[in-house]
């Protein structure tokens, strides 16, 4: 889902606010009369907020439930903490938050066409998670990531993978193999890596939500300070 959808909810709000002026006004026992000329401006700020960002390349953040937020805001998610930093260091991007709790890496390749709809630029994949949840084939992964990958090269977008680690239950072999499997991939396909997405945060009670598994807010933040350093890199590259 477009992390700049935003814009849309505050025009519904601003169309409301003459109403809930009044509303207030009168249960303070005084109305007061509304402006709709000043919500008529806001709306068009937001108007053309949107359209500036409609208009801009995108970052498509590929993933599962981790890269959705779940237990999160959406504004509080990693991808919408990104879109908020690349207009603080003045990028213009528009960030595209694809990602789909319980997905596999097949997942996202299944729906990778249409993830990759418009002017794409970047490419983040964090996928594999749940691959490794259910102890699937690493080779299976494998493949998905590559091919994930190679298509999305084949467009001119550059790629940036990040890594996942293995639960221990499936045994050593299975989580070394896990591992470099990301690795791999990346080395062979020549793209940016981040060892890994949950890199100072997996196993932290503090910055985790309940079920320690799903990054809380300050968890988002961290992860999102990570990605920033790769990404940036990408975006040097791109000349924006």
């Amino acid at each position: 889902m477009n992390v700049t959808r935003m814009p849309r909810i505050l025009r519904a709000l601003l169309a409301a606010l003459p109403l809930l002026v009044v509303a207030s006004g009168v249960a303070c026992g005084h109305a007061e009369a509304p402006r709709p000329e000043a919500a008529s401006r806001a709306a068009a700020q937001a108007d053309a907020q949107e359209e500036h960002l409609a208009s801009a390349p995108r970052i498509v953040f590929l993933g599962d439930s981790l890269t959705a937020g779940l237990g999160l805001p959406r504004e509080q998610a990693v991808p919408s903490l990104i879109q908020e930093r690349l207009r603080a260091e003045g990028y213009r991007y528009e960030v595209v938050n694809a990602g789909v709790s319980g997905d596999t890496s097949a997942g996202g390749l299944s729906r990778l066409d249409w993830s990759l709809e418009g002017d794409v630029e970047i490419l983040v994949i964090e996928l594999g998670a749940n691959d490794g949840l259910r102890g699937l084939p690493v080779s299976q992964m494998t493949r998905n990531l590559s091919e994930i990958i190679r298509r999305a090269k084949q467009r001119g977008i550059t790629v940036v993978l990040t890594g996942m680690e293995a639960p221990p239950n499936y045994g050593l072999a299975y989580t070394s193999e896990f591992r470099q499997a990301f690795r791999d991939v990346a080395d062979e396909l020549d793209v940016a890596f981040v060892p890994f997405y949950l890199e100072g945060v997996a196993g932290i009670p503090s910055l985790n939500n309940s079920d320690g598994l799903h990054p809380n807010a300050a968890g988002a933040r961290i992860i999102a300070e990570t990605l920033w350093r790769a990404l940036e890199s990408a975006l040097e590259r791109r000349g924006r």
